[in-house]
């Protein structure tokens, strides 16, 4: 009598050179001589996420079923943008064969990759990144070469003392041309071309020989496994069913389910509910050892309890000295943040702290608004890092916020010998003042050489000064200038993208302060100023914020009863104006013909009560009026800068 018999499975079309035969050791019983702990690093679109992507699949750690592009961007923002935002973890277990083109030892590895962002505003998430690992595969296009932020994330790799693996992606574009870069690449590292690896992350070739190289090239992590548990905190979540979810990277001794815990920087303690890794979603574990990257969950739902740098021990014959930890992001934009419905301002502050927890480099303290109400005055990174936020607690928190114009931190020292430091323009101080100092960064632009005299006339216009060029071919140049911050949380990006047909990339760094010629511009309606709309500006280019927020507020504030004026002033001296005519309602409508002194005597009344209504009157000023104004007067709120 015939069996049933199973249907055949359809053929896997995907690329791999080499698929694991054995699983991966399980968890706390792994020998950290077969952990091999690594990230990848690159500039924005490199590749780095289709990298990963490739690396699950060949790994089998994802079947084809639940494969989609950029696997680990878990976040909505971060696949519409195409960008990385959060560093992710991921165990992957990998079996070297014995014919490996690499000289790597055969067996089977456990690798724990962590992908992390590619834009300078997130270079905080990147450097936490590194003090989980051994290693960093250094990413470069092969059609585009080394751009900026490739330098600086090599540069943080460095400091760290990280193994670096050089690699090209995306040799298969038609305008790849992988002899040129490689040289490149090699003279940047200190390494002969021809070790440069190459691989298509697209398409998955040379990606399995990566991993073996990999294998290689990190070194496996040391620890000693008797010793008392330390375990390092390098990025943490908040789930609103399970409280605080903490990722970590041991160091030394081990983390058993239902230790007894305790965080060294506050020294409070916690029972382990659950221990586990990431294999790409969480997979619980008995407990992790020496070198394992994994999670734990302690049921806390106080976010400040799980501090990002903060070392883990265990609560019984714990460690008594902690590890390094990070050393603390200073924000370099300030904005306010208000919600547009003031009852929100509570849900406003949860969501900060819960965002907070998971982006460290956010700041924030209460402010008020005359014109807004309350608020947060919060301190970002960059502008992006800025508009993230907004839109992350306006998706995530259900909130509807209005943005200020963002500023930078400036310090202002007064005759009688007192300093002040403004984060606001209504912090200015009144008086006489001797010396205003505004930050300045030290920026670094890679470019076609081409584009050296275009480059060089934005700089000049942005109060730039030229430090040093170096060509890095016969047709790139790398030039570094000293900009005000200020004079680039703008639009300094967006030109320098357009002035060089989008071939120029930018990093910056911050670099001390210097003496400035800056004035505070106060826009007045009816005579009051409204601080919402007051900026701290160059003294050459006041009037022409004066003159383009004048303008722009005639369009936005709807006319009144009475005239209303507009003005921009430094001071007491108006440097722009503008009139809001007034309403004038048709009081002759009713007269059909008749004495004209009827007539006049009718206007003299409607003059005399505007007149009145002038000196009492106030300015309703629209809550659409201030997100028109403030969304884009000149900090491009909808800049998108992760795909320039």
């Amino acid at each position: 009598m015939g069996g049933w018999a199973p249907a055949p499975r359809p053929s896997d079309t995907r690329p791999r050179e080499h698929v694991p035969t054995t699983t991966a050791p399980q968890p706390g019983h792994t020998d950290p001589a077969i952990i091999r702990n690594f990230c990848i690093i690159a500039h924005i679109d490199h590749g780095k996420s289709t990298l990963a992507d490739r690396m699950l699949q060949l790994t089998g750690v994802v079947d084809e079923r639940s494969a989609r592009a950029q696997y680990l961007d878990r976040m909505d923002i971060e696949r519409e943008r195409g960008i990385t935002i959060k560093s992710q973890a991921v165990r992957m277990p990998w079996t070297v064969p014995a014919d490996n083109d690499a000289g790597a030892e055969p067996g089977t590895y456990v690798l724990n990759m962590i992908d992390t962002p590619g834009h300078v505003d997130f270079t905080y998430e990147v450097s936490r990144s590194l003090e989980a690992c051994e290693a960093a595969v250094l990413l470069v296009d092969a059609a585009q070469g080394i751009e900026a932020q490739t330098l600086a994330n090599l540069y943080l790799a460095m400091g760290a003392d990280l193994q670096i693996i050089p690699v090209l992606n995306k040799i298969d574009l038609p305008s790849a041309n992988p002899e040129k870069y490689a040289a490149e690449l090699a003279g940047l590292v200190g390494c002969d071309p021809s070790e440069v690896l190459q691989v298509s992350a697209k398409t998955g070739a040379g990606v399995g020989a990566l991993l073996n190289e990999i294998v290689r090239q990190t070194p496996a992590p040391v620890g000693d496994p008797d010793a008392p548990a330390r375990a390092l905190i390098f990025d943490s979540v908040y789930d609103t069913y399970r409280g605080v979810v903490t990722y970590v990277r041991v160091i030394d001794g081990s983390l058993t389910h239902r230790d007894r815990i305790k965080m060294m920087s506050t020294g409070a303690t916690h029972e382990m509910l659950e221990i586990g890794v990431i294999s790409p979603e969480q997979v619980k574990a008995g407990e992790i050892g020496v070198g394992e990257v994994g999670y734990l969950i302690t049921g806390v739902k106080d976010v400040r309890q799980s501090r990002v740098g903060d070392t883990v021990t265990t609560q019984t014959h714990g460690a008594t000295e902690a590890l390094g930890g990070y050393k603390h992001p200073n924000p370099m934009v300030y904005a306010g943040l208000y919600p547009i419905d003031g009852d929100q301002f509570g849900d406003l502050r949860e969501a900060l702290e819960k965002l907070q927890l998971n982006d460290a480099a956010l700041a924030y303290e209460p402010e008020t608004s005359g014109a807004l109400g309350f608020g947060f005055r919060c301190g970002f990174l960059g502008l992006l890092h800025m508009e993230i936020t907004r839109d992350r607690l306006e998706r995530e928190f259900d909130l509807d916020l209005i943005s200020t114009a963002p500023n930078v931190v400036y310090h202002v020292t007064m005759e009688d010998g007192t300093e002040h430091e403004v984060t606001n323009p209504s912090e200015y101080p009144e008086g006489k003042i001797a010396e205003v100092r505004e930050p300045v960064v030290r920026a670094t632009i890679l470019s076609p050489s081409e584009f050296i005299g275009t480059i060089m006339e934005l700089c000049q216009g942005k109060r730039g000064n030229l430090l040093g060029m170096d060509y890095l071919s016969e047709d790139r140049v790398e030039m570094r200038y000293t900009l005000p911050m200020g004079e680039i949380v703008f639009d300094f990006f967006d030109q320098l993208k357009s002035r060089t047909k989008g071939y120029a990339s930018l990093d910056y760094e911050r670099s001390g302060e210097q003496a400035a010629d800056l004035v505070k511009v106060d826009i007045l309606l009816q005579g009051e100023p409204v601080d919402a709309f007051s900026a701290i500006v160059h003294k050459d280019a006041a009037y022409a914020y004066g003159v383009m927020m004048a303008g722009k507020l005639k369009e936005l504030i709807p006319r009144q009863q009475f005239e209303v004026p507009i003005q921009a002033a430094i001071g007491a001296r108006v440097i722009a104006r503008e009139n809001i005519r007034a309403i004038r309602k048709d009081v002759l409508a009713k007269c059909y013909g008749g004495d004209i002194t009827r007539k006049r005597k009718l206007l003299e009344k409607q003059k005399e009560g505007k007149k009145r209504m002038k000196m009492v009157g106030r300015v309703e000023v629209p809550q659409e009026a201030f997100v028109a104004a403030l969304s884009n007067d000149g900090a491009g709120s909808s800049i998108d800068k992760s795909k320039k």
